[in-house]
């Protein structure tokens, strides 16, 4: 059970847990006797709780000592001594053997007042106590005060019983909600310490909306399982087992109801299980599918309704909904069948017990309180098994959830450090300091603005192929080419061609299959993947702002970051104007995707972002196409200004945006079909020429794009 495993961490919980519920047991199955006592004793005795009474007549007394011989006369007459005249008392002695002199005195004090047949009288017992409430009754002690202080006493420990259960339940419960959020707490903790290490393989594999539904739902039932395991798994063994040792104490020959309500128990709660342990796993499936749908249908709302798709959409979800409530549907009703079978058992054990046990209450061989007790005592037994029942339900699914977390935490990331860590060279540095083992950064930005020279870098992409599994196509072939420190190199191509395939495998979110990719010399395997990608400034395809200000989305690399490099930062991205629309300025808010922005300001904060980081290399995966031709042009004006000797690696659809690229790799379906220059390209590749000649015209190419 991989529930129980979550447990093994917490064992002083675990402990503790147990020992206030052995204590909650004890005085749960101690108030159905004092109940007992107040039937048998308090009523229908007044409180008489002993045959050898406390004081006895001398009539009595020689009465019974006449009717004893041997041991027991001589036990009987150590155990009383005269108090006065006409009485005899119960001395030490005979306090100390009371039990011995209960039964010893009760078939002679029993027939001295009429009230036994025979020694075999099985109504003996009850007699001789009939005897001793006559006795007191004759010594002339008010048997009305006697009843009133047994029940008044007994009613007290009952309640102080009660109360002290009370007081370890809410313990226990204290307890098991601490543990199971802690339970839960460490389990996030471990998934998202998980996750966050994973490649882009392992998320495709799990897919985001089943990670969603693994840390949140799965989770959840776990934490919620958990606390129902230290409070109601470990409370019915022990008081079922407490309460069958009641019942054979309180009378073995009623026993056999109990065992036979035990088996049919246990028959409906395999049962049970035979039908509805498969469909929990389906279930957990079913959500994650339904969570799949509804996010796929809430981030392309627009697209759904700009085709009128919106009845097929919810086509789809309601299909995945309808399979889930049917499942659902099906262990629900599986599970609420229990509870009245469970009932319909206990009432039919009560019935049984009560028919039987007026039997024996008619014989004498059983008293009504010890039935009463006897009843209470079977339900708590039935109790028992009816929560140990209900849990066993919920662990099969909590079972399920606690192997698709198990799956996602045994999951090793493919995208790993190597155990021979190397770094890469960095290059001199004006005013700043090279890479320290500890992984220090290799420029320093000063507090008023634009970091100084960052140091160059040098990317090289040796006979470099990629398939992103052993099943599918090669995405890269034998792709060579080499990005010179302080230059910038522009990758283009048609779509599909690899361009942003090569990106990925630079930031190393994905391990090349053949070949090397290599900074400053050093293979990026080797390398340690924090130093790796400090040595970038990655704007993505698809630019993704987090919740929070214009300030925290450009300062996202650093939380301390000065704001006069911020707003360097979105000076040369040309975002200045975004800030200075708002009230707010930099502390602006965004929402979460940056969908209150547009997708040409999301582009810009996205690209001052990973200029405020200050690294050596620049990476833009096709980071202009949101931009007008303007805007595209002062930002490569202000990029060639303030950040000169920085390697720069761009992809982009747009000729005019890589026509200045000191280098140029065309790709076409994985493979360079030629480098160079923007005018050896046009002479030599003809790919190239196709692609610059659909955007501009000669004229236009002549001016280096300008007019565009």
């Amino acid at each position: 059970m991989k529930v129980l495993g979550y447990l093994s961490a917490h064992k002083a919980a675990l402990l503790a847990c147990v020992l206030l519920l052995v204590g909650a047991v004890f005085c749960d199955l101690a108030i159905p006797n004092l109940t007992s006592n107040i039937v048998d004793v308090g009523i229908q005795q007044s409180g008489v709780e002993h045959v050898a009474t406390d004081e006895l007549t001398s009539a009595t007394y020689e009465t019974i000592r006449d009717d004893l011989s041997g041991d027991d006369r001589a036990i009987f007459e150590e155990s009383y001594a005269p108090s006065s005249a006409d009485r005899f008392a119960l001395n030490e002695y005979g306090r100390a053997h009371l039990d011995q002199l209960d039964t010893i005195v009760a078939a002679p004090l029993a027939r001295a007042y009429g009230l036994s047949s025979g020694a075999d009288d099985p109504l003996a017992t009850q007699g001789a106590l009939a005897a001793a409430v006559r006795e007191y009754a004759a010594l002339g002690y008010d048997l009305t005060a006697m009843q009133m202080r047994y029940l008044l006493m007994t009613g007290a420990i009952m309640l102080g019983l009660t109360a002290v259960s009370m007081v370890l339940n809410v313990a226990v419960g204290f307890v098991a909600a601490r543990t199971g959020a802690g339970i839960g707490r460490d389990l996030r903790r471990q998934l998202f310490s998980k996750v966050v290490r994973f490649s882009e393989a392992e998320i495709g594999r799990f897919s985001a909306a089943s990670l969603i539904t693994r840390g949140t739902n799965d989770i959840q039932l776990i934490q919620m399982v958990s606390i129902m395991l230290l409070r109601m798994v470990l409370y019915a063994p022990l008081v079922a087992l407490g309460g069958i040792v009641m019942v054979l104490t309180t009378n073995a020959a009623l026993g056999w109801i109990v065992v036979v309500a035990i088996v049919v128990v246990a028959v409906v709660i395999g049962i049970l299980f035979r039908f509805t342990l498969p469909k929990f796993k389906i279930m957990q499936e079913l959500i994650d599918k339904v969570n799949l749908i509804a996010r796929e249908m809430l981030s392309g709302i627009a697209v759904v309704r700009a085709f009128d798709r919106q009845t097929l959409e919810q086509e789809r979800f309601n299909d995945a909904s309808v399979k889930l409530m049917r499942t659902q549907l099906f262990t629900n009703r599986a599970m609420s069948f229990m509870m009245p079978t469970m009932m319909l058992v206990m009432n039919v054990t009560s019935v049984a017990i009560v028919w039987f046990g007026g039997l024996l209450v008619g014989e004498g061989t059983l008293q009504t309180g010890d039935l009463i007790a006897f009843i209470t005592y079977s339900m708590v037994i039935i109790m028992g098994f009816l929560m140990i029942g209900m849990v066993s339900i919920m662990l099969p699914r909590a079972d399920v959830a606690a192997g698709r977390i198990n799956e996602v935490l045994a999951c090793e990331p493919s995208i790993t450090d190597s155990d021979e860590r190397k770094e890469a060279s960095v290059g001199p540095v004006e005013g700043g300091h090279a890479t320290s083992a500890e992984g220090e950064r290799a420029w320093q930005v000063p507090a008023e603005g634009a970091p100084r020279r960052l140091g160059d870098a040098r990317i090289e992409f040796r006979n470099v192929s990629f398939r992103y599994d052993e099943a599918s196509e090669c995405a890269l072939s034998n792709v060579s080419f080499t990005a010179e420190p302080g230059t910038t190199l522009a990758l283009v191509g048609a779509t599909g061609a690899g361009k942003s395939t090569v990106m990925k495998l630079i930031e190393r979110f994905y391990d090349v299959s053949e070949g090397a990719v290599l900074v400053d010399g050093v293979d990026v395997r080797e390398m340690r993947q924090a130093d790796l990608r400090a040595t970038f400034g990655y704007v993505p395809q698809k630019a993704f702002l987090f919740s929070g200000t214009i300030d925290s989305n450009v300062a996202y690399a650093d939380e301390g970051m000065p704001e006069a490099r911020v707003r360097w930062a979105l000076e040369v991205a040309q975002a200045s104007a975004l800030v200075t629309a708002r009230a707010e300025g930099v502390e602006a808010p965004i929402a979460q995707g940056g969908t209150n922005v547009s997708g040409g300001q999301r582009q810009r904060l996205a690209i001052a972002r990973a200029l405020a980081r200050g690294a050596r290399v620049l990476l833009f995966d096709d980071s202009f196409s949101a931009l007008d031709y303007k805007t595209d042009a002062r930002i490569r004006a202000a990029l060639r200004d303030q950040l000169e000797g920085t390697t720069c690696i761009m992809v982009a659809q747009r000729i005019a945006t890589v026509m200045g690229a000191e280098r140029i790799v065309v790709l076409d379906e994985g493979r360079v079909v030629g480098q160079g220059t923007h005018e050896h390209l046009m002479r030599s590749c003809p790919e190239y020429r196709d692609i610059a000649l659909s955007q501009l015209s000669e004229a236009e190419l002549a001016r280096g794009g300008d007019a565009a």
